[in-house]
């Protein structure tokens, strides 16, 4: 008598690569095949039922009662996930369980679903706003940081386009802008304006990249991350209000100081005035006896009409020098403004015995600049100059008064450069790396914000101020500009002023 296999209406390849099984009702193994039996004994198990889930006896009624396949089922074998499908045969009461090693399906789907998990939690947490757009820039989708920041809800955006939504001051330029540079590199960045869905007034950062399809390279979809600037930009404007504030307070104090320089160049013109007036006077009582003393009157009209207009333009410069509000950058040529500068302070320096020489280059270089701003870091570097002569009592052979020089150049590399140099005590490497900070300061009235402001205004301008020893002692300053130009030749490169100049 021979084993014959089981009558059953399932057939089993033993070629199949997926495990499976046939079943009776009572969850006896009626058919195994090759692959089943290869997992049986790679993983030591007592027998097949070891391969499928703990439920399989109720997983096989269940199937057979309700006549209907059950697929998905789990079972976990040493790291091993295998997703069982019990098929039933109703008539026979037999079940066929087919299964699948769906491990790395399982650990796709979980590094999914993480990803997902992880997506949602950073979209729906992150304050900057992440938007999906097409390439005409209408919105597919953003992040519900949209509420907060525009005033719309992701689904009122979608389809939208940018210009519905951002309206504000030269939006619709920067956009085209933007979409020129994600077409051309890729990757774009800018700032705007935008009136919030309230009405108020916002500033955005918006950082935008570009995804383009693979073969042709055109842009099919750009992601933009938009960050809310407005308190930064806020903040920065009230620093500029603040720094103007302090520069104008400066002006108001170096203008006390120079009260005396102020008075006398004022005081020449007038005086100039009172004697030219008088003078014609004098020649109008002879003139019907000596007509020849008109043309002497008309010589001392024109001479206080000269001296008029300069007392005028006196007047003119210090209303500029006080003159309070936002900054005002034009070209400006440093040879003139060197010489104004020098016209302020002169009186200041011939009263402490110090002269003040220009070496001006002979053509005149052009910087972009606010003359005002830049008139008084002058001043002020003009001023220490004096104050370090004074307080090293230096003078040079044969009794001649010390000397600060203030001097204009363009150098090999094109930059433009404006160099104060006194004969004082000078300062050693240290004294010079604390010299421009804030309140730092070796006078005793010194407040110590005059040498750190100028270097701000310097700065400002695209420039740098910095110090460095003296040729022959004393301390440079030296204003160092990008390259500029020259616009004309004057006669005589270094020049000494005096007051009655």
């Amino acid at each position: 008598m021979t084993n014959s296999p089981p009558v059953t209406v399932f057939s089993l390849p033993d070629a199949d690569p997926q495990p499976g099984l046939v079943l009776n009702t009572d969850c006896e193994p009626l058919l195994i095949n090759r692959a089943a039996l290869d997992l049986v004994r790679h993983n030591n198990l007592p027998n097949a039922l070891d391969l499928l889930p703990v439920n399989t006896c109720a997983l096989v009624t269940s199937a057979l009662n309700q006549n209907r396949a059950i697929e998905g089922v789990e079972a976990r074998i040493d790291g091993t996930i295998l997703l069982w499908t019990f098929i039933p045969d109703r008539e026979t009461g037999q079940i066929l369980v087919r299964g699948r090693d769906a491990t790395e399906d399982m650990r796709l789907r979980d590094e999914a679903t993480r990803s997902s998990r992880l997506y949602r939690l950073i979209t729906e947490n992150t304050t900057d706003l992440i938007s999906r757009h097409a390439p005409d820039g209408r919105f597919i989708d953003a992040t519900p940081a949209s509420w907060r920041l525009l005033g719309y809800w992701p689904e009122e955006l979608r389809g939208r386009s940018l210009e519905d939504i951002f309206k504000g001051h030269s939006v619709t330029q920067k956009l085209a802008e933007t979409r020129n540079r994600l077409r051309d590199d890729g990757y774009a960045t800018m700032t705007v304006d935008i009136l919030h869905r309230d009405g108020s007034r916002r500033w955005f950062e918006i950082a935008s990249r570009a995804i383009r399809e693979t073969y042709t390279g055109a842009v099919i979809e750009v992601i933009s991350v938009s960050r809310d600037i407005t308190g930064r930009v806020e903040s920065e404007e009230s620093n500029r209000r603040l720094a103007d504030e302090l520069a104008h307070a400066a002006r108001l104090a170096t203008l006390g100081e120079l009260a005396s320089s102020i008075a006398h160049e004022m005081n020449q013109p007038l005086a100039t005035i009172v004697n030219f007036a008088s003078a014609s006077q004098r020649y109008l009582k002879h003139a019907q006896a000596n007509p020849e003393c008109l043309s002497r009157v008309d010589d001392g009209l024109q001479k206080i009409v000269h001296h008029a207009n300069r007392a005028s333009e006196v007047i003119k410069r210090l209303r500029a020098f006080l003159r309070k509000g936002q900054k005002r950058t034009a070209p400006v040529s440093l040879n003139d403004i060197v010489a104004n500068v020098t016209r302020l302070c002169q009186w200041e320096a011939d009263k402490n015995g110090v002269r003040i020489t220009q070496r001006l280059a002979r053509c005149a270089p052009v910087i972009t600049a606010d003359p005002v701003l830049l008139e008084q870091v002058l001043i002020n570097l003009i001023r220490n100059g004096i104050e370090a002569n004074v307080e090293a009592q230096a003078t040079v052979a044969g009794g001649d008064p010390s000397s600060v020089v203030i001097s204009t150049c363009v150098n090999a590399a094109g930059e433009t450069l404006i160099e104060v140099s006194d004969q004082g005590p000078g300062l050693d490497e240290p004294g010079i790396r604390q010299m421009f900070q804030p309140f730092y300061t070796s006078k005793p009235q010194g407040l110590g914000l005059g040498l750190s402001m100028s270097r701000s205004i310097i700065e400002g301008f695209g420039g740098f101020l910095d110090a460095t020893p003296g040729r022959s002692g004393g301390l440079s300053l030296i204003c160092r500009f990008p390259p500029a130009t020259c616009t004309k030749h004057t006669a005589a490169p270094r020049t000494e002023t005096h007051p009655d100049d």
